[in-house]
């Protein structure tokens, strides 16, 4: 049945634009491997493109290069060199707070220990410490925890198995002490780093959160994830962060105003240090520029300049069905080309939305539909590529009992998968049928009347045929044709009147042929008239034909019943008439249509 079949269809297409769905958000909550590596490859790219290379005029970068070692001595520099450092930039250039990114973990010269150790207790100086997230054994355990606070459950810590801190006499006093230490991704880049660090049952707070506090103890800690992780937001390029050298300071050469009220971060690009880390903007750089870009990011949480991170994942849904509905109803009435270009759209929509909500703080994955509109591709469009093959081969297969295979190689040729539907056409239409047809046979044996009608129609299909007419029906002894549809005609008339003089030409061979047989010739009738009708696939879902209604063809099938009383076997419509270019005709008079109350003018050919 055509209706179950079409429900059947839609059932598979329903089922197809589920599975799309579930395999988008399964991806979404389950994140295997392979889909956090294309979302994070897809995110660094982004976070490249995107990077704002305005100046960031709230921090300051002191970086103990090369040159600084070259000119006032390798590393390590003694306490009171570091010291010195330190309270030059407090004091002289008046900054904010300074975050020292180096870690002592053994004693150096007792007055420089002594004078930072003073510097820690008193001023707005961050110390670091590195906590060690590998379980190893033995565990490294090296210099004294500070900073710690007893551990809350409620809120989500990273555990840590050792750590590497400062010497005791320097943390004992010490305000503010911060975790610099991190866990690069699976693929060696560091894109999360620890929100709060969990260790024997004490919590310790992030580096850059610190050193923002420490000045007035107003923490502001890293929104972290349910791992206790926090995605550092890599939203400014490294060119926009202003970076002096340590020798600069120490000379007090810099710029002032490149440092009062700001923070300032210390630490180290000096290969020889050691301090190298892969970043979504860089694949080679300094730790302390991933410190730069957490602080910053705390300071525009703090600002409101940028949003809490947020799962988005009512949003992903919402999208995912919406989108993969409308695909699966679109590609079903696309081309296979224009199903294409609706996924390539569609991923490309997605793909804006998904960046534009990841700069919102959206941690959704950016890849999660992408997998969705691949199964479509795999899978939905060639089964709508197979559901237009079948279709098409059903209207080539019905197309094929009614055209000439010219008309049925344009059709092909044009892509007209629609030539099924009813449509209202302008069509000339010949009817023709054969006299006295059950006088003629009752005289004739089973065989012989059989033989006599396969013969005879072969008469009247050839013509139409290859006058690239539509053959209609058959009558028993006739048939009925029409030009027109499904391929538009304008000599529609011509070659209707062309098919109907070779038709009355193969029937006098016909009646030749009979007559050396031994038989009596048949007489022949046709009738051709225009005008408009519905022409398409018209009938049930239990059995439907290929056919034309309308009054041209009620005309046409009494003007062949008019040539009984007419002097000529063929008789031609006023309105076919009037379109003939080609042929030359004579007018016959006005005639009553039988069963009618109309009197037309009808014609025959010279």
């Amino acid at each position: 049945m055509r209706g179950s079949g079409w429900s059947a269809i839609w059932m598979i297409r329903l089922g197809l634009a589920v599975t799309a769905c579930l395999l988008a958000l399964v991806l979404e909550w389950q994140r295997p491997g392979l889909v956090v590596r294309l979302d994070e490859g897809l995110r660094d790219t982004f976070s490249k493109l995107s990077a704002s290379t305005q100046a960031e005029d709230r921090l300051t970068v002191i970086d103990i290069d090369e040159v600084s070692l070259n000119e006032f001595g390798s590393w390590p520099w003694s306490r009171g060199q570091v010291a010195d450092l330190v309270e030059i930039l407090l004091s002289h250039y008046g900054a904010r707070a300074v975050g020292l990114d180096i870690v002592f973990p053994e004693p150096g010269d007792a007055e420089g220990d002594a004078r930072l150790a003073a510097l820690a207790a008193h001023a707005p100086l961050t110390l670091a410490q590195i906590f060690d997230y590998t379980p190893r054994r033995p565990a490294i355990l090296q210099g004294k925890l500070g900073g710690g606070l007893p551990a809350q459950n409620s809120l989500a810590g990273v555990d840590a198995y050792g750590y590497i801190a400062n010497h005791a006499s320097l943390v004992t006093e010490a305000r503010c002490v911060g975790n610099i230490g991190y866990q690069p991704d699976g693929d060696g880049v560091l894109r999360h780093t620890p929100a709060r660090t969990r260790f024997q049952d004490n919590d310790y707070a992030h580096f850059a959160s610190t050193v923002m506090a420490c000045p007035n103890r107003n923490m502001v800690e890293p929104p972290g994830n349910a791992l206790g992780l926090w995605r550092v937001p890599y939203t400014r390029a490294l060119s926009a962060y202003t970076v002096i050298a340590a020798a600069d300071i120490l000379k007090e050469s810099a710029p002032r105003s490149l440092l009062v009220g700001r923070y300032v971060l210390v630490g180290s690009s000096s290969l020889g240090l050691g301090d190298r880390v892969s970043t979504p903007l860089a694949p080679l750089g300094s730790g302390m520029m991933v410190h730069a870009t957490s602080l910053s990011g705390l300071l525009d949480l703090n600002e409101h300049r940028s949003a809490v991170p947020w799962s988005g994942r009512g949003w992903l849904v919402v999208w995912c069905v919406t989108s993969i509905a409308l695909a699966v109803f679109c590609i079903a009435q696309l081309s296979a080309w224009g199903g294409i270009l609706l996924l390539a759209g569609l991923v490309a929509s997605w793909l804006g939305v998904a960046f534009a909500g990841v700069m919102l703080g959206g941690q959704w994955s950016v890849t999660a539909p992408l997998w969705g509109y691949f199964f479509l591709l795999l899978v939905a469009m060639p089964h709508e590529w197979w559901q237009a093959q079948r279709r098409g081969a059903r209207l080539m297969a019905t197309f094929s009992h009614y055209v000439a295979q010219p008309v049925l190689d344009e059709i092909i040729r044009l892509g007209l998968i629609h030539s099924l539907k009813p449509t209202l056409r302008d069509v000339t239409v010949l009817i023709a049928d054969m006299e006295d047809y059950t006088r003629t046979t009752s005289s004739l044996s089973l065989e012989d009347a059989a033989g006599l009608t396969k013969d005879f129609l072969g008469c009247l299909t050839r013509p139409v045929l290859t006058w690239r007419g539509t053959l209609d029906k058959y009558t028993g002894d006739g048939l009925v044709a029409f030009w027109g549809a499904p391929l538009d005609c304008p000599e529609q008339a011509d070659w209707a009147v062309s098919a109907a003089l070779e038709i009355l030409a193969e029937v006098d061979a016909f009646n030749v042929s009979r007559q050396k047989s031994g038989f009596a010739p048949v007489r022949v009738r046709l009738g051709i008239e225009s005008g408009r009708a519905l022409v398409g696939d018209l009938g049930t879902p239990f059995r439907s034909t290929y056919t034309a209604v309308g009054d041209c063809i009620n005309f046409a099938s009494r003007l062949e019943s008019a040539a009984r009383d007419l002097p000529t076997r063929l008789v031609i419509g006023a309105e076919a008439n009037r379109r003939l270019c080609k042929h030359t005709t004579r007018s016959l008079g006005n005639i009553h249509l039988r069963g009618t109350q109309t009197t037309i003018e009808v014609f025959s050919t010279a």
